[in-house]
């Protein structure tokens, strides 16, 4: 089997696709870190919509994924940034996929955690975006759900300092009915979130940052950071109070993190768990038997993929995880809410491809290379 693969330069090669699939191992939750995988939506692709439609979600094959990934011992972390939320997924589309979600998890006993956000909001003061805010924490703490606070557009937009972001999210913690997660995500996941806690300067944020968890440390179950920056995630992480986890969302250096060193580790609620799910719970049950070594052997090379498919423009990453888990069977088509499949060229998908199949990542590698041929085809590769 060889399949004719297009290059940033315009030329074609020949790649001769890897013969044998990782071996999927099931399991359940892990002991020594807890893993979170953020987790994409599958679209209806025979719904009359057009781009700025309501989302319309093929709810069958979406919950299929998340039992796939609660099978493999991780947690699902749902309506986030990986689900297309505000890029496809409105919110009311992501309270039903929470209210759906979360039933499916009580079914499979499932670990589940929640996106809350703002992004009923087109505008507006500060109280309508706590009220934004409360509205959606009610609906993950109804359904049973960890809620994980998500950094929201209108907070960026409408804030003036520090001090809004100390209020708002003092208030949704002093009234949240369990401890929830913290979520900063960085300006390369989505640029309206520049200057998020008061300030540009990342430092002077971060003490933002830690005034908020500080001045509610049993309200805070962990904080998850995505700013694609290892060493500032292991600073922040050794000044969390005691109990306050660190989930990392460093879609770059996860291997270094996760694994840790004599001072602690992080845990993980990573976008780039959603394709990679059996090898890297194979890789956290070397971990849970205290095999470092047999951890990083596993998970340092599925880092060269993760960089490819997060590479700028970063908020774009959701296109390549679609069209991987279309390759691998968890879906019958390629096609994304908003129709966002088009949001990356020929070229990152044919590489995206290559790298997720030298990893063995495609169950059946023939049809992942019947697929990808098809997709060529459209675009006029003939093999």
């Amino acid at each position: 089997m060889t399949i004719q693969l297009p290059s940033p330069d315009g030329t074609l090669r020949t790649y001769e696709p890897h013969p044998e699939p990782f071996r999927s191992s099931f399991g359940t939750a892990f002991t020594s870190r807890t893993v979170f995988s953020a987790a994409h939506v599958v679209a209806d692709p025979y719904a009359d919509v057009s781009p700025d439609s309501p989302a319309a979600v093929d709810w069958d094959a979406t919950l299929a994924f998340r039992r796939h990934l609660w099978a493999h011992g991780l947690g699902v972390a749902e309506a986030m940034d990986t689900a297309q939320r505000g890029m496809g997924l409105d919110w009311a589309g992501a309270a039903e996929l929470i209210r759906r979600s979360a039933a499916e998890a009580k079914a499979v006993g499932g670990r589940l955690a929640c996106g809350v956000g703002t992004d009923q909001l087109t505008g507006g003061s500060l109280t309508d975006i706590r009220a934004a805010y409360e509205e959606q924490l009610a609906v993950v703490e109804e359904a049973g759900a960890r809620a994980i606070l998500m950094a929201s557009r209108a907070l960026a937009a409408t804030a003036t300092g520090p001090e809004d972001y100390q209020e708002i999210y003092g208030h949704l913690l002093r009234q949240s009915a369990a401890p929830v997660v913290l979520h900063w995500l960085g300006p390369m996941f989505d640029p309206a979130l520049e200057g998020y806690w008061g300030s540009a300067d990342l430092d002077t944020a971060t003490e933002v940052f830690l005034d908020v968890i500080a001045a509610h440390p049993d309200k805070v179950d962990g904080v998850k950071v995505s700013l694609l920056d290892a060493g500032r995630e292991i600073a922040l992480r050794r000044r969390l109070p005691a109990g306050v986890r660190c989930y990392t969302g460093d879609d770059f250096h996860y291997p270094e993190l996760i694994a840790g060193d004599e001072r602690g580790f992080s845990h993980a609620l990573l976008g780039i768990f959603d394709p990679l799910a059996p090898l890297a719970a194979r890789a956290v049950r070397h971990l849970d038997a205290g095999d470092v070594p047999g951890f990083r052997e596993l998970l340092d090379p599925t880092v060269e993929l993760s960089r490819h498919l997060f590479q700028a423009p970063t908020r774009f990453y959701k296109t390549g995880v679609v069209l991987l888990a279309w390759l691998a069977g968890h879906q019958s088509h390629f096609s994304m809410l908003g129709g966002l499949q088009s949001a990356r060229s020929l070229p990152h998908l044919a590489r995206a491809y290559e790298l997720a199949d030298g990893l063995g990542l495609f169950p059946d590698p023939g049809l992942a290379e019947r697929r990808m041929k098809t997709l060529l085809a459209l675009y006029g590769v003939q093999q």
